[in-house]
């Protein structure tokens, strides 16, 4: 049996996810990720040292199995990290912001639930939903995603009174991080002139502000901002 404390990260296999996971196993950390699929080069992961766990969020019997699978690896929770996400138009199906919803809000609340009983309180665990700047601030044209990523910063109030003192709850809520590579130099300008910095950080913020709060002991209940002073703008 794996002694080390355990970190598991929902949608770690790729971006910021994937950076996040690799730097919490160069910290000493089990690290055990999620994806829906995992092709060939993401298998690979698992010589580095990650555990891949395949879940669909967007379906309550793949929560479920998802669970039963985790609780058969007996880990020592130190954190869990809601990280996995849906990108979905308003209008690209009718069923998209129920899959959002899904994803976002559900999947995180059972896990949370389920879980509560893996976690070390010594001296604090932590759970960290990642939301989105976007949902403080709603959106014409990504409303479902944006009000989902709301329910889940909501869901932090509420898991932070539920599972205090043992478990620390709290969000980080990023604007922009990292281009795609298909972004096109206009688009790259326009949503970089959006923030006061106007710069593209890159993952390691995201990490960094992982481990504020995990090294915090008080700190629980709070919505970390992580978007480069778009609220001065």
């Amino acid at each position: 049996m794996d002694t080390r404390q355990t970190i598991l990260i929902t949608g770690g296999a790729q971006r910021v996810g994937l950076h996040c996971a690799r730097r919490l196993l160069q910290d000493g950390f089990r690290v055990i990720i999620t994806a829906r699929q995992f092709d060939a080069e993401r298998q690979q992961l698992a010589d580095e040292g990650l555990e891949l766990l395949k879940a669909d969020f967007s379906r309550l019997e793949g929560i479920h199995t998802f669970i039963t699978e985790l609780k058969a690896l007996q880990p020592r929770l130190r954190a869990l990290i809601h990280n996995a996400s849906l990108w979905l138009t308003d209008d690209q199906n009718p069923d998209a912001l129920h899959q959002m919803f899904m994803v976002h809000m559900q999947a995180p609340m059972l896990i949370n639930l389920a879980c509560a009983d893996l976690f070390e309180p010594a001296p604090c665990a932590d759970i960290i939903h990642i939301t989105d700047y976007a949902a403080q601030r709603g959106s014409h044209k990504h409303t479902g995603y944006c009000a989902s990523k709301a329910g889940l910063e909501n869901l932090t109030l509420s898991f932070a009174k539920r599972l205090a003192p043992d478990v620390k709850v709290n969000a980080i809520a990023p604007a922009l991080i990292m281009f795609n590579e298909q972004d096109s130099p206009e688009y790259r300008q326009k949503t970089l002139a959006k923030s006061a910095l106007g710069i593209e950080p890159g993952p390691e913020v995201v990490y960094q502000s992982i481990r504020y709060l995990m090294d915090n002991p008080y700190v629980t209940g709070t919505s970390l901002t992580l978007n480069g002073g778009r609220h001065l703008l």
